[in-house]
């Protein structure tokens, strides 16, 4: 459906693969097509499985554009956390399959998913803002707060500790972890099944249990951009 985003829907499960042949950053041309592409399933009223290419789910924000000072930093901020707001409370389910290395907005867009499946390796799980000098954003910080366990939550955040794709779970970052080559498979399987719920009881449960969530990333989001928009 684009350059960098694939779109294959198979009966009710629509898979949105990432792939721009590097290390899927999330440039705004890349958070474009992505909604384009949840918006193509959400007409076709499909569980969504979203991945990306061999070995790398997302390195994150593109930095060029991050670092650029201009007004495209903070639009793309604000369009990539909301893009893992819109997918945390999206009405469908939402299958993550990280095949590898998940880092920065490409952690908290793994944090967004129901259900977090990675592939076995050698791969870096991490929110790595502290150690690349720049402070983590409020709304990366809810976030995390609303999916990591409490002993691993300031280890990552603050301390933008590295955890390997086993080391996540225990974390909160993933729920399962299988070889990578049942990944694809697995996340197939996990959408069959998630495919037999009641979507709408599905819908409701998720803006009940997420509210508090939700609210605390859209007050996050405007005070991001307000602090950014200030800066430059």
């Amino acid at each position: 459906m684009g350059t960098l985003v694939a779109y294959r829907l198979d009966d009710s499960i629509a898979t949105i693969t990432m792939d721009d042949g590097k290390v899927n950053v999330l440039s705004p041309m890349m958070l474009a097509e992505l909604n384009e592409a949840l918006d193509r399933a959400l007409e076709d009223r499909a569980v969504v499985v979203l991945t990306g290419r061999e070995g790398i789910f997302s390195a994150g924000f593109d930095l060029s554009v991050l670092r650029s000072g201009g007004p495209e930093a903070p639009a793309m901020l604000g369009a990539g956390f909301l893009l893992a707001e819109r997918i945390l409370s999206f009405p469908t389910p939402v299958v993550i399959a990280c095949p590898g290395h998940a880092i920065a907005m490409g952690v908290f867009l793994l944090l967004s998913g129901d259900y977090r499946v990675g592939a076995a390796g050698s791969h870096k799980i991490t929110a790595n803002e502290v150690a690349i000098g720049l402070p983590i954003p409020r709304a990366a910080v809810e976030l995390c707060r609303q999916r990591l366990a409490p002993a691993q939550f300031n280890r990552a955040v603050i301390l933008a500790e590295v955890f390997s794709p086993d080391d996540a779970v225990a974390a909160g970052f993933l729920d399962r972890v299988v070889p990578a080559s049942d990944l694809g498979e697995t996340a197939r399987s996990l959408a069959a099944q998630l495919a037999t719920l009641d979507m709408n009881a599905h819908a409701v449960s998720k803006l009940r249990v997420r509210d508090h969530a939700l609210k605390a990333i859209r007050v996050a989001i405007e005070a991001d951009d307000a602090e950014m928009r200030a800066s430059t």
